[in-house]
């Protein structure tokens, strides 16, 4: 947690600062800096409501559009959100960690924001990819109409190539997009600049009242267009879910010096285009350029939202190992794309699922603008989530008094609503999509935390305490095993289950044993001096608590080397057994969840991946015993 900027940024070497400013540009900007292909074409479309084009709605639009960057992005998140760092991790479930941490795990309602704003999350997911990719190939319709028919079949090659790559890791390619992005925003502000000059006039959007005069005057139609203008700073999440990563001050950098800038004069540039030609509402993007530069365009679009759509997807592999390891999804198989990068991963279910999700769509929807329609009622959602969620760091985690904090998130909040309010208005013509797929999500975040809670409720009915087993083993002539054996457990003071039925199954014990319990904080990282508590029961018993941050992969063999030998205790992978409890579960009559929510736990809990892979334990090494529940 801090009040501002990250302490370690200070130090940071103002080269170090560019260099990672100049790769936020190709990682953090994607979706945001995209947005210019779609966003005024489809705000203006939706004030005209099939009318014809107006001065006063150009200038009143374009005045949304740019008080929206001002405010939500600059002023909400460029200056206050990313101040609300969880050890320099940012993004909604940070926030949630950070919250719990202050106010405690029990306190449902933080978990509850932070669940909702994560489900949320993945509603956006599957539009980006479809919505940038198409509008960006929808350029060929400029370049030859002829094109028009290959638009849908090409748009599908590149999102089906792109969910392809991701197994084999983008860090080989990752290099590039810092650069290949800084010359997408160079040439967007290129193009807004030569057009500047076709209206002046348009520099009167400056002036927030244009924006207000055109929200009285237009109706329902004001309305739907301000759902479209949110289309603007859709992208303006990752700014904070990014922090981790780069670091506050070199994504305000970038923000400030080269994006902000760059979508200013792209936007204002293609207002004024529109005042001096209305027709070229079609594609006011596109047609900012000459038709020498339309093809050239089009291809490096075409890159651009390849790179905003990786961001997102990368985000989502991201999201889906922080919401593992805070116990709100089932463990699912996690590979490792990069031996040097660390947030380098790849989760297979979570790809092709959101592959199908994304062709579906492109495939319903057909172009950008139906899509349109389905995109921001997502996005606003999670904003109002974290909005409500700064309120709480502010008053619990900086000490501010209630009515201070609410004073200054009131004026966020409620450009957030007002936004939320308009995009509801698209919930049948494409909303409801994002918002089914952020529900049912949510309801299964919801499922697997009270089931789990449920679930170690129900064993430890069942326990033997731990110190009474050691004392009975220390007077019994059971058979003694050479070698180590761990057993993993939630419980510490307890026996664990798998020790039981190995002792009542095989009548043996081995001559060490560990009782392992693995803990995950609500820190990014856990610091080596703090992973791991050590003490030794007896002879043969030694109990470990192992301590992992949201953001890392739990390493149980590396952290039991490390925690063992400067303790003496004997270890080696190769000769450990590491018991593990399989658990069978069955309905109960009478359960503390609904039958169908009982069902889909236990269908959740089939689904999970081994533990064993989780743990990261060699799978020869592994022993699972397995039992029976009912919940």
């Amino acid at each position: 947690m801090s009040h501002g900027v990250p302490a370690q940024n200070s130090t940071r070497p103002r080269a170090r600062v560019w260099a990672l400013a100049l790769g936020s540009i190709g990682v953090v900007y994607g979706d945001i800096g995209t947005s210019p292909l779609y966003a005024l074409k489809e705000s203006l479309t939706a004030a005209t409501a099939g009318g014809a084009l107006t001065e006063s709605m150009v200038i009143g639009v374009m005045s949304l559009m740019l008080w929206a960057l001002t405010i939500i992005v600059t002023l909400k998140y460029v200056w206050l959100i990313m101040s609300a760092d969880n050890h320099g991790e940012g993004g909604t479930l940070s926030l949630m960690a950070l919250l719990q941490r202050a106010m405690g795990r029990n306190f449902f309602v933080i978990s509850l924001l932070g669940m909702a704003g994560a489900a949320l999350f993945y509603g956006d997911a599957i539009i980006t990819p479809a919505i940038s990719v198409l509008s960006a190939v929808e350029g060929l319709k400029l370049v030859a109409p002829t094109f028009d028919s290959f638009i849908l079949p090409l748009s599908m090659i590149i999102i089906v190539g792109l969910f392809f790559m991701q197994s084999r890791g983008t860090a080989h390619v990752a290099a590039w997009f810092g650069p290949i992005m800084m010359i997408w925003f160079l040439v967007m502000a290129l193009g807004g600049t030569i057009h500047l000059a076709d209206d002046l006039s348009i520099l009167a959007a400056i002036n927030p009242i244009h924006g207000a005069n055109f929200m009285l005057t237009h109706g329902q139609a004001g309305l739907l267009a301000l759902g479209a203008v949110f289309l603007t700073v859709t992208g303006a999440e990752a700014l904070y879910a990014d922090m981790g990563h780069f670091g506050s001050r070199p994504i305000r950098a970038a923000w400030l010096i080269v994006v902000m800038p760059s979508l200013l004069l792209n936007y204002l540039g293609q207002g004024a285009l529109l005042l001096a030609h209305p027709e070229k509402l079609e594609n006011p993007f596109f047609l900012l350029y000459p038709d020498w530069a339309l093809l050239p365009m089009v291809l490096l679009a075409t890159v651009a939202t390849v790179i905003a759509s990786q961001a997102v997807i990368s985000g989502a592999f991201s999201l889906t190992h922080q919401a593992m390891q805070l116990g709100l999804l089932p463990r699912m198989e996690i590979r490792r794309t990069s031996e040097t990068e660390k947030g380098q991963i790849y989760i297979p279910r979570i790809n092709w699922l959101l592959l199908i999700a994304v062709l579906y769509i492109v495939f319903a929807f057909r172009s950008s603008s139906a899509l349109a329609s389905a995109y921001g009622v997502a996005v606003t959602g999670t904003m109002v989530m974290t909005s409500i969620m700064a309120f709480f760091v502010m008053w619990k985690c900086w000490r501010w008094r209630a009515i201070s904090a609410a004073l200054m998130i009131a004026p966020f909040l409620a450009v957030d609503l007002i936004f939320l309010m308009a995009n509801l208005l698209k919930i049948f013509e494409g909303g409801w999509l994002p918002l089914a797929v952020g529900a049912s999500l949510m309801l299964v975040m919801l499922t697997w935390r009270q089931g789990t809670r449920i679930l170690a409720d129900v064993s430890k009915k069942n326990e033997v305490s731990l110190a009474d087993f050691i004392a009975m083993m220390a007077k019994s002539q059971i058979t003694r095993a050479s070698g180590t054996a761990v057993f993993l457990t939630g419980s510490p003071e307890a026996t664990p289950t798998a020790l039981l039925h190995n002792i009542k199954h095989n009548k043996v014990l081995h001559q060490n044993n560990i009782v392992l319990k693995v803990v995950t904080e609500d820190t990014p990282r856990v610091a080596d001096g703090e992973r791991i508590t050590l003490n030794r029961l007896s002879d043969s018993f030694t109990s470990i608590t192992m301590r992992f941050g949201y953001m890392e992969s739990p390493n149980v063999p590396i952290g039991l080397a490390a925690a063992c030998r400067p303790s003496g205790i004997a270890f080696d992978v190769m000769s450990t057994s590491f018991f593990l409890s399989r658990r069978a579960l069955r309905p109960a009559k009478a359960s503390r969840m609904p039958h169908w929510q009982d069902k889909l736990f236990i269908l959740l809990a089939r689904s999970s991946d081994d533990a064993s892979r989780y743990f990261h334990i060699p799978s020869g090494r592994a022993v699972e015993i397995g039992t029976q529940i009912t919940i």
